[in-house]
């Protein structure tokens, strides 16, 4: 496959999981946690949904680079870097989660 094709593949990939905890009460969209309809996950079960998918989507992009070529070592920096970009795509989901307002 095309590099930048594989590239917009993770980004996109990143932006959905980034988002997906914020756009359901299940735990990550499978496992219903509770059988009431008036049910909400509490933050830390997004939070750490956040941080598991962050390493799913982390291993996928590992696999798409070590398919094209050789996978190169990474430091801290990267992972820093990453993480944060990781909690900038999932802020559209935040924001439609708890800071719109809802009409009664």
């Amino acid at each position: 496959m095309n590099v930048s094709l594989l590239s917009w593949c993770v980004i996109l990939l990143a932006a959905l999981a980034a988002n997906l905890p914020f756009f359901n009460q299940q735990l990550f969209a499978l496992i219903p946690l509770s059988k009431s309809a008036d049910y909400r996950k509490p933050v830390w079960i997004r939070l750490l949904e956040l941080i598991v998918l962050y390493f799913v989507v982390g291993a996928i992009a590992r696999f798409f680079e070590a398919s094209i070529g050789n996978a190169f070592a990474q430091g801290w920096e990267f992972y820093a870097v990453t993480g944060c970009l990781f909690l900038v795509l999932a802020y559209p989901g935040y924001v439609l989660r708890y800071l719109r307002k809802t009409h009664a």
